[in-house]
């Protein structure tokens, strides 16, 4: 997954004295310690940044990792990028499960081409398994991503609990409807 990197203005980063420099020890300790405090406030500000873009983004964060992850594993049985991110998109939690569920549930028949011949239920059962796996551990390492910012509270938690659970309910939704369509009889599915 692709963080935003921030650019470290050049000013605020310190300069190496040369080894041949002339100078006391007591210079010496005095520009290393305002050379940290220096690199140290860059690296905190940096953060801050990454920190406050994720806090502005969760559900984009959560949608990128789930779809990195649907596509990792969907990626033996169908190629690279078999889902194609939308990041501009409503990044409600219902937009976000929206497409989720309707990007990795759209490559079924691909799927299905990849295993012709098998058991039509069982080839269901084990791409819906290949689809929450991937699904679960892009929502892991995006709350996991989170949590490192210490931004998984709130509202953002709340949406992303809803999103996790709304993605689950339409995955089980979809099989449902799978199933049944494959319990019909051959002549009432034509039509």
């Amino acid at each position: 997954m692709t963080m935003p990197v921030h650019a470290i203005d050049s000013s605020a980063v310190p300069r190496l004295r040369s080894v041949d420099a002339v100078g006391t020890p007591e210079e010496y300790t005095t520009t290393g310690a305002r050379s940290r405090a220096q690199l140290n406030a860059s690296i905190l500000q940096a953060s801050l940044d990454v920190s406050i873009s994720s806090r502005n983004e969760p559900l984009a964060l959560l949608y990128r990792s789930a779809i990195d992850a649907i596509n990792e594993a969907l990626q033996p049985e169908l190629g690279d990028n078999a889902l194609q991110a939308a990041m501009s998109q409503d990044n409600t939690p219902e937009g976000t499960a929206g497409r989720i569920v309707a990007l990795s549930t759209g490559f079924l028949e691909a799927f299905k081409t990849q295993h012709a011949g098998e058991d039509e239920a069982e080839v269901l059962k084990n791409f819906m398994a290949t689809i929450r796996s991937g699904f679960e551990r892009g929502f892991k390492e995006a709350v996991d991503i989170l949590k490192g910012l210490k931004v998984f509270e709130g509202d953002i938690a709340s949406n992303i609990e809803k999103t996790h659970a709304l993605v689950l309910q339409g995955y089980a939704d979809f099989e449902a409807a799978r199933t049944a369509r494959a319990a019909e009889p051959l002549a009432d599915r034509v039509g």
